[in-house]
């Protein structure tokens, strides 16, 4: 029987992670809505929806969902070529329903087959890209929308020569924000008397702080004061009809169009795979290793971007910035998910004109810091002691996520892991040793329990490399499986090369099936014939002494 989850057990540390997702999550749903070319309330919506609709429906204690930066280009193509958001809505209502489909059929069982250095390589590169991406908001250069994760951004320049570019505008009001946020995050759970206000995330404080100070330099009238550029920019509706004009709901004429198919089978699979990667990575960030039901996860997704449809929001994902931001901020369950879903849509409702009062820059000292902590140079060092078959694949993910995006640099990972994998399959094959004795070396060669065709090459080299005049071992006797071109090559090297140049053979453990007759011990061979010399030296030496 399950055991149910009480969601207020941890109200006090997932209300505060909870504060510190939502204050993370407002400027990135609206950046991402930006981007995608949609009304910017869609990503406000999708971001409630994904907080409270699928945080309460997931298993997930860590994971937050909302709209996705990866899904922004499909997104922008797909509202162009539909010629309408009310059709494209559409889209998103069918793709809900095949990852409802995906989680029925168990399709997140394939998340098991995500190596872990890949998961960690990923994880990575999404903390470079936030450092990256978040540096040039820290100095008040605000070109790039928040929550692009694109390496090559939409005016031509790139993440790297975007970082360049701050020099030419520096905005010194943002940098003493910055500062300031910075003191506030880093003292906050060091300083002794602070820890005190635990229940406070130093997050909110920070924001506050920047909010205090701006209006302090505006109501001086200083030239550090910060410009609506710079702050975070929420539509405000003056009337209940402007409010009720957010709402958009699907255009089901558009059901009957192939195109539209088209567009939520594409969302389902990029969304589902990208929500995959998420939980796993999600699943590794949690401090008590609690596993999620993938399965459940896609359910979750599907009714979620149904619901969101149906309200006019954007397509979600699981989201790997989200995710961690709620776990550095001390989350203990999904009620945390919740809670920033809840105080979305209340201060969309409420605060607005408060919420257009924080600074980007206070926004970029949090997201950078957790940037930090997902690419901290002790997981470099982690996965470089682990050899290079973990290392290498670790950090091709990481810049290729950098370079391309998440998706494509996680296949490389994959690739990359699957061809280690099969070169260590290639060297396990056998284990191989030496026996030194005074008439003669023994060489052993025990095989694996699965030996197949990929094994060929390895085996050959080893059996050619067997030099003139020795004894050999190859034990069979731990193989379940061993596949007919290695029969065959071991048959012929017995039969013929070892015949030619005086190699003994013996095969100890084939089966019956195999088709490869077991010699008798060669060991007692090699006791009898080193006795017969003996004797025989014996005989010789006592001819010699009768003679003499």
């Amino acid at each position: 029987m399950k055991r149910k989850v009480n969601l207020f057990a941890n109200l006090k540390s997932d209300f505060a992670s909870g504060l510190v997702v939502f204050l993370v999550a407002l400027p990135l749903c609206l950046g991402i809505a930006m981007a995608s070319g949609a009304p910017l309330f869609s990503g406000i919506i999708s971001g409630i929806i994904g907080g409270i609709v699928v945080g309460y429906l997931s298993q997930s204690h860590i994971s937050v969902s909302g709209p996705a930066a990866g899904l922004t280009a499909i997104i922008l193509t797909a509202i162009t070529d539909l010629g309408a958001f009310d059709i494209f809505l559409t889209a998103v209502f069918i793709a809900g329903l095949i990852q409802l489909g995906l989680g029925f059929l168990k399709a997140g069982s394939i998340s098991n087959y995500f190596p872990t250095n890949v998961i960690e390589g990923m994880l990575a590169g999404i903390g470079v890209i936030i450092i990256l991406k978040q540096l040039p908001h820290a100095f008040g250069y605000d070109a790039d929308f928040e929550g692009d994760q694109a390496f090559v951004e939409s005016d031509g320049s790139n993440s790297i020569s975007s970082l360049f570019e701050i020099f030419n505008h520096i905005h010194m009001g943002a940098v003493i924000i910055t500062l300031i946020s910075f003191a506030i995050l880093i003292s906050w759970d060091k300083v002794p008397f602070l820890q005190k206000l635990k229940l406070i995330p130093g997050a909110l404080v920070a924001v506050v702080a920047g909010i205090i100070i701006n209006e302090i330099f505006i109501s001086s009238g200083s030239s550090l004061a910060i410009g609506k550029e710079h702050l975070v920019s929420l539509p405000i509706p003056t009337s209940f009809d402007e409010f009720k004009a957010i709402i958009v709901t699907p255009n089901f004429a558009g059901i009957t169009n192939p195109q539209v198919w088209v567009v939520g089978l594409t969302i389902a699979i990029v969304a589902s795979i990208e929500t995959l990667l998420c939980i796993e990575a999600a699943d590794r960030m949690d401090v008590q290793k609690r596993y999620t039901n993938t399965n459940v996860e896609l359910k979750a997704q599907g009714i979620g971007n149904i619901v969101s449809s149906l309200l006019g929001g954007l397509p979600m994902t699981s989201v790997v910035v989200r995710s961690s931001a709620n776990n550095n901020a001390g989350a203990k369950s999904k009620m945390s998910a919740i809670i920033h879903g809840v105080l979305l849509l209340i201060s969309v409702l409420a605060i607005p004109v408060i919420l257009n009062k924080i600074p980007l820059a206070t926004l970029a000292t949090i997201l950078i810091l957790v940037g930090y902590k997902l690419a901290k140079p002790a997981t470099f060092v982690h996965f470089w002691e682990k050899g290079k078959y973990q290392f290498i694949p670790f950090v091709a993910t990481l810049v290729f996520v950098v370079a391309t995006d998440l998706l494509k640099g996680v296949a490389l990972g994959i690739v990359i892991s699957v061809i280690f994998v099969l070169r260590g399959n290639l060297k396990r094959a056998y284990s191989f040793k030496k026996e030194e004795y005074e008439d003669g070396d023994v060489i052993h060669i025990d095989l694996a329990q699965e030996v197949s065709f990929l094994n060929k090459a390895a085996i050959k080299l080893t059996l050619n490399s067997i030099p003139e005049n020795s004894k050999v071992i190859i034990n069979a006797h731990d193989t379940v499986y061993i596949a007919h071109d290695i029969l065959d090559l071991i048959k012929e090297f017995k039969e013929t090369r070892a015949v030619d140049q005086n190699i003994k053979v013996k095969l100890k453990g084939f089966k019956k099936a195999y088709e490869l007759e077991n010699t008798p011990d060669l060991q007692n061979h090699v006791s009898i014939e080193h006795y017969y010399d003996v004797a025989k030296r014996a005989m010789v030496k006592k001819t010699e002494k009768e003679k003499f």
